[in-house]
């Protein structure tokens, strides 16, 4: 280890933004903020038409309203920055803060996937134990369900930003990313980084495995009692009430596999789109999931329809 007589700690990061990019900064601010504000409007009216609807006070709307409040933080604590590195050059980032926005990002997107899980299960008990569904999915049961995922991701990251103070950093600052991630913050230290990359790495294994498989056990249940429907319109209707999760689990999934996938083994993939896909990753699922479950949940789009044209008649069908 470097002697701290001759080297002394830094006490700011320089992100970069998108590598090979930086002319076209202000451009790429007009879909980042954009990305923003949708995810802000579209989440603020789930919650809202989930909150003054009472039919809309089941389970399964009370997990996205959880979802819709963790969109809104995840994506508040990713796009400002982006934006003052994209309009404003403010690309100076202190140490504590960057650390801070770390944790944050990657302790939303694991309660994201929990909640994820968790509808997945909804689903499970709606289609293939009906009967019991009230006295499984009970409000106790719900959030009890909502706090195990937002403990278990407070936790699981907390030693992330522990393990990264421990580190020396001297020489190195720049960090060639629109955000603090974890592993773009450690490759800068000045020491081995051996504990940190695998325990990054773990973390992010164990939430991606443990949660895709339940998942698609969850799924695998699912078919095999819509196949054992004799009705063909009984089973085009318990799919057509996935439709929503299997969407958003599609656009929450795809870019964070290729994000984790590009950083540890895609070394011939340009760092501009690795870093393109990962915050893609943060912005998008959160503006799209209540698009998708605004198109595809007729309870919420009658209610929104009704909100925003209180004249008009909603349709039946």
């Amino acid at each position: 280890m470097a002697d701290n007589a001759t080297h002394s700690y830094i006490s700011s990061f320089f992100l970069v933004g998108i590598p090979g990019l930086q002319a076209f900064h202000c451009w790429i601010g007009i879909p980042v903020c954009l990305l923003f504000a949708l995810a802000l409007l579209g989440n603020s009216v789930i919650i809202i038409t989930i909150k003054i609807e009472p039919s809309l006070h089941l389970p399964v709307y009370f997990f996205l309203c959880m979802l819709a409040v963790n969109d809104m933080a995840l994506v508040s604590s990713t796009a400002p920055k982006m934006l003052g590195i994209f309009w404003l050059d403010a690309h100076k980032f202190d140490f504590s803060i960057c650390l801070a926005q770390m944790y944050f990002i990657h302790t939303f997107c694991i309660i994201e996937s929990a909640l994820l899980v968790a509808m997945a299960f909804d689903r499970y008990v709606a289609i293939c134990i009906p009967l019991r569904y009230t006295t499984i999915l009970t409000t106790p049961m719900v959030t009890k369900m909502g706090l195990a995922g937002v403990i278990r991701a407070t936790f699981m990251v907390l030693p992330c930003p522990l393990l990264i103070k421990r580190l020396p950093y001297y020489t190195k600052y720049v960090i060639n990313h629109a955000y603090c991630e974890h592993m773009a913050v450690v490759k800068l230290a000045s020491a081995n980084t051996l504990i940190n990359r695998a325990y990054g790495i773990s973390v992010a294994l164990s939430v991606m495995v443990l949660d895709l498989g339940l998942i698609a056990t969850s799924y695998i249940k699912i078919l095999q009692a819509v196949f054992r429907l004799s009705s063909q319109n009984a089973r085009s209707k318990a799919l057509g009430t996935c439709a929503a999760h299997v969407c958003t689990l599609l656009v929450s999934y795809t870019p964070a596999l290729f994000s984790f996938l590009t950083h540890r083994i895609g070394k011939k993939v340009p760092p501009s789109i690795h870093i393109i896909f990962a915050s893609l990753y943060l912005l998008v699922p959160p503006t799209v999931n209540p698009l998708v479950y605004g198109v595809k949940t007729k309870q919420i789009r009658d209610r929104v329809a009704s909100l925003f044209l209180p004249n008009k008649k909603i349709s039946g069908n």
